[in-house]
């Protein structure tokens, strides 16, 4: 009896998933440019110079393509090392930067268009959670339990709560007030509104006038 080997086995084509950075991001900036509704999986592959074929072979509709864009912009968003001036006042100045600026408004942008969505997905929400907001929350908090630590503010401060503050705002002037976030606000925010909330007090030689921007700001959110 001859003995016939069985046929190999052909196994399907690798999937290549080198180019999901680049899809990913792309699927972000069509997603801040034109919100959830109008973004269509052939926008983000345009974006990425990729063939639709591929990202509906990696991706069967546009909300997983979405909730895996939002998980990935979590990456490197929170640092292991924070500034350390010595001053929760100093630590929190220091983490305004230019660069952070502009990677939080297109967070929020980000999250505008998907706003609608939240209450009717909860993977979309748990993605935004985690990528958007946790990520400042725990840096605050962070800077609050150094502060505490180093008896700069009292140990019975509600830091879950506190580091909840500049998020909150910020995100309240993005997405309903449809102003900008620039330094002065965030400053200001820090002097007339944190730093009252922990029991602090703006050092002397720091401008009035700051403190009334972030005062004034305040009494805007509320009444409008």
């Amino acid at each position: 009896m001859t003995h016939v080997d069985p046929a190999p086995v052909k196994l399907g084509r690798k999937r290549d998933h080198s180019r999901d950075p680049e899809i990913l991001q792309a699927a972000i900036d069509v997603l801040a440019e034109t919100g959830y509704d109008r973004m269509t999986i052939e926008m983000v592959a345009t974006r990425a110079k990729a063939g639709k074929a591929t990202l509906y072979r990696r991706w069967s509709s546009k909300s997983e393509l979405v909730i895996d864009a939002i998980a990935c912009m979590k990456r490197g968003t929170t640092p292991d090392v924070l500034p350390d001036t010595g001053t929760l006042r100093g630590d929190l100045v220091a983490m305004i930067k230019p660069h952070s600026i502009e990677d939080n408004e297109k967070k929020l942008k980000v999250m505008a268009g998907i706003v609608a969505l939240l209450a009717h997905s909860p993977e979309m929400s748990a993605a935004v959670n985690s990528a958007i907001v946790e990520p400042r929350v725990e840096i605050n908090r962070r800077l609050l339990q150094r502060a505490v630590d180093r008896g700069e503010i009292s140990g019975d401060c509600n830091i879950d709560e506190l580091a909840l503050i500049s998020p909150s705002m910020v995100a309240y002037r993005t997405l309903i007030l449809k102003q900008p976030v620039d330094r002065d606000f965030l400053v200001g925010l820090i002097d007339g509104v944190v730093l009252p909330a922990v029991g602090l007090r703006l050092p002397e030689s720091e401008p009035e006038a700051v403190v009334r921007v972030a005062l004034a700001t305040s009494q805007t959110q509320l009444h409008d």
